[in-house]
C-alpha cells in the first residue's frame, strides 16, 4: 500500500505527514509522536504496518517542524508544550474530519510520550471525532483535568521495567479516566520498548484495541486481548 504525502498547515508553519489507505478500510488511526519522536520512528512504522495488514489507514503526522524537532533534542522543551502538541493535533483532527479521502472513517489516536497527553487532551476537545486512544509509554499525566473528559476507550501501554515512577504516573491517570479503559504492561520491557519481542506486544495490542473499538460503537464490548 503507497504512501501519500500529505501537507497539512496550521498557523505559520506546515506540518508533513504520510497517509495510508487500504482498500476498503473503514477506519484510521492519527499518530501523535512526543518529544524525541517522528514520523519516520522505527517502532512507529512497526505499529502502522500491523494496522495497515488489518485494514486500518494510518496517518503519521510530524507534529514539530524539522528546526524545531532540532531544538528539541537539545533541549526537551517543545516536545514537551502539551498546549502546542495539541493545538496542532488537533488541527490535524479537523483536516481528517474534512479531507474527503477521509472524513468518512471512524478516527483513533495513538499518542507517544508527550504526543500521548496532546492525544488525550484534544480526544476532550473533540469527542464527536475521536473513537479510541492508544497510548505507549505515554507522559499521560500531563494530560492534566482532560483525562476526566475524555470518552473514547483508552489503552495505555506500559513497560513494565519502565522507572517505578513511570508506571505509578500511568496508573494514577488511568484511575482518573472515565471512559472505558485498559492498561496493559508488557513484560520486561523498558519505557523505550526496545527489547527483543516488545514492539511486536505493542503492535498486536495496538491493533487489537483499535480494531475491537474503532467503530463506532456507543456500547463498547470487554476488552480480551490475545496472549
Amino acid at each position: 500500500m503507497p504512501d501519500f504525502p500529505v501537507q497539512i498547515q496550521v498557523d505559520s508553519i506546515m506540518l508533513e505527514g504520510d497517509l495510508t489507505i487500504p482498500l476498503n478500510s473503514q477506519s484510521i488511526v492519527l499518530f501523535a509522536p512526543g518529544s524525541g519522536s517522528n514520523r519516520y520512528s522505527t517502532r512507529n512504522q512497526l505499529v502502522a504496518q500491523a494496522l495497515s495488514r488489518s485494514n486500518i489507514s494510518t496517518l503519521l503526522v510530524d507534529l514539530l517542524t524539522p528546526s524545531e524537532a532540532a531544538i528539541d533534542q537539545q533541549t526537551r522543551q517543545i516536545g514537551f508544550d502539551i498546549p502546542l502538541l495539541t493545538r496542532r493535533l488537533t488541527v490535524v483532527i479537523d483536516w481528517l474530519g474534512n479531507n474527503p479521502s477521509t472524513s468518512g472513517l471512524y478516527t483513533g489516536l495513538y499518542g507517544v510520550g508527550t504526543g500521548a497527553a496532546a492525544a488525550l487532551v484534544a480526544a476532550a476537545a473533540r469527542p464527536a471525532r475521536i473513537h479510541a486512544i492508544v497510548s505507549r509509554g505515554g507522559r499521560v499525566d500531563l494530560a492534566g483535568q482532560a483525562l476526566t473528559q475524555v470518552q473514547a476507550p483508552t489503552l495505555l501501554i506500559v513497560g513494565g521495567y519502565d522507572e517505578a515512577s513511570m508506571v505509578r504516573l500511568n496508573q494514577d491517570s488511568y484511575a482518573a479516566l472515565r471512559s472505558h479503559k485498559a492498561m496493559e504492561v508488557v513484560s520486561g520491557a523498558t519505557h523505550l520498548f526496545e527489547e527483543p519481542g516488545a514492539m511486536e506486544r505493542v503492535s498486536i495490542l495496538t491493533r487489537d484495541w483499535f480494531a475491537q473499538y474503532l467503530t463506532g460503537i456507543t456500547e463498547p464490548s470487554p476488552w480480551n486481548p490475545v496472549t
